[in-house]
């Protein structure tokens, strides 16, 4: 049995909308579905422009996942599309623009979209650094020392940091960036930032990619920022049992929240308390190609 939903000029089919994404909690896909609808118009500007990554569950989280990059052929003619290079070829990511598309890929059982740190226009050149937090198990407290601490540092040479839940298991600490240094020199700023707070507190943070090798610590991840790489966009769903949502807080809340203190049964009134804190965030774009880290 299926159902129509009309955004402006489309209509999307909706297939299975009583389906249990979330057999814990009894989310559908079509209250999924809604959700992103409701969401939209917070969300899109992180999406715009940007070549996005589908993680689907077609029978849910506890079922077969994957990760997809290339759009499959039965996608309509009206979702956009880019063609981005990749070793030996090219790939045709969705690129998420308006809601109806948002709409549709939810009902394409995409639970996450993941996002590039770059646009469509100059993909080798991000506008967004991302430092991923990631706690040793249990021990969420050492994040938030760590997402402050490196707030402190980045402040120091000029750029403007956000945070954000990331819905899991620790937080994203990002930064906007005026566009123009590449892949590569990002990567390796971000890298010498990350070290420098490790030479600083080596027995509390690591950069250190092997889980058995961290000892305790918070591994900062600095990985996200290379070419074809993505984060979880700012309110997406993860594929957790109540669904919770990687969601922008405010730097005074980072003492307050846990990974996943927001979810979909409590978004909406969160949003209308707080709005989203990250709005105009590319305002605050700064030039990161002149840092040199150990200057500051």
């Amino acid at each position: 049995m299926s159902e129509e939903i009309r955004i402006g000029d489309r209509v999307i089919r909706i297939t299975h909308g009583d389906k249990a994404l979330f057999p814990e909690s009894g989310i559908t896909k079509r209250e999924l579905i809604e959700y992103y609808r409701m969401v939209a118009d917070t969300m899109l500007p992180y999406l715009r422009d940007r070549p996005l990554t589908m993680l689907r569950y077609p029978d849910g989280i506890h079922g077969k996942s994957f990760f997809q990059k290339d759009a499959p052929d039965y996608f309509p003619e009206w979702i956009k599309l880019v063609q981005v290079a990749k070793a030996g070829g090219s790939v045709s990511h969705v690129v998420c623009n308006d809601v109806a598309t948002l709409v549709y890929l939810a009902n394409q059982a995409c639970i996450t979209p993941h996002i590039w740190t770059s646009r469509i226009d100059q993909v080798h050149s991000p506008d967004l650094v991302v430092f991923d937090l990631d706690p040793p198990a249990g021990r969420f407290a050492e994040v938030r020392f760590a997402a402050k601490l490196l707030r402190e540092r980045l402040e120091t040479y000029g750029l403007v940091p956000f945070v954000q839940t990331t819905g899991s298991k620790g937080l994203h600490v990002v930064v906007p960036i005026v566009r123009g240094p590449e892949f590569d020199e990002v990567g390796r700023i971000a890298r010498a930032i990350a070290e420098e707070l490790v030479d600083e507190e080596p027995q509390r943070l690591t950069t250190e990619h092997r889980k058995d090798k961290r000892a305790g610590r918070v591994f900062i991840d600095i990985w996200r920022n290379a070419y074809a790489q993505t984060f979880v966009s700012p309110y997406g769903v993860r594929p957790l049992p109540q669904a919770p949502i990687a969601i922008p807080i405010e730097w005074d809340e980072v003492d307050e929240v846990e990974p996943q203190s927001y979810n979909m049964a409590n978004i909406e009134e969160r949003l209308k308390r707080s709005g989203d804190p990250w709005k105009g965030i590319w305002k605050k774009a700064r030039s990161f190609e002149q840092i040199n880290p150990g200057d500051a």
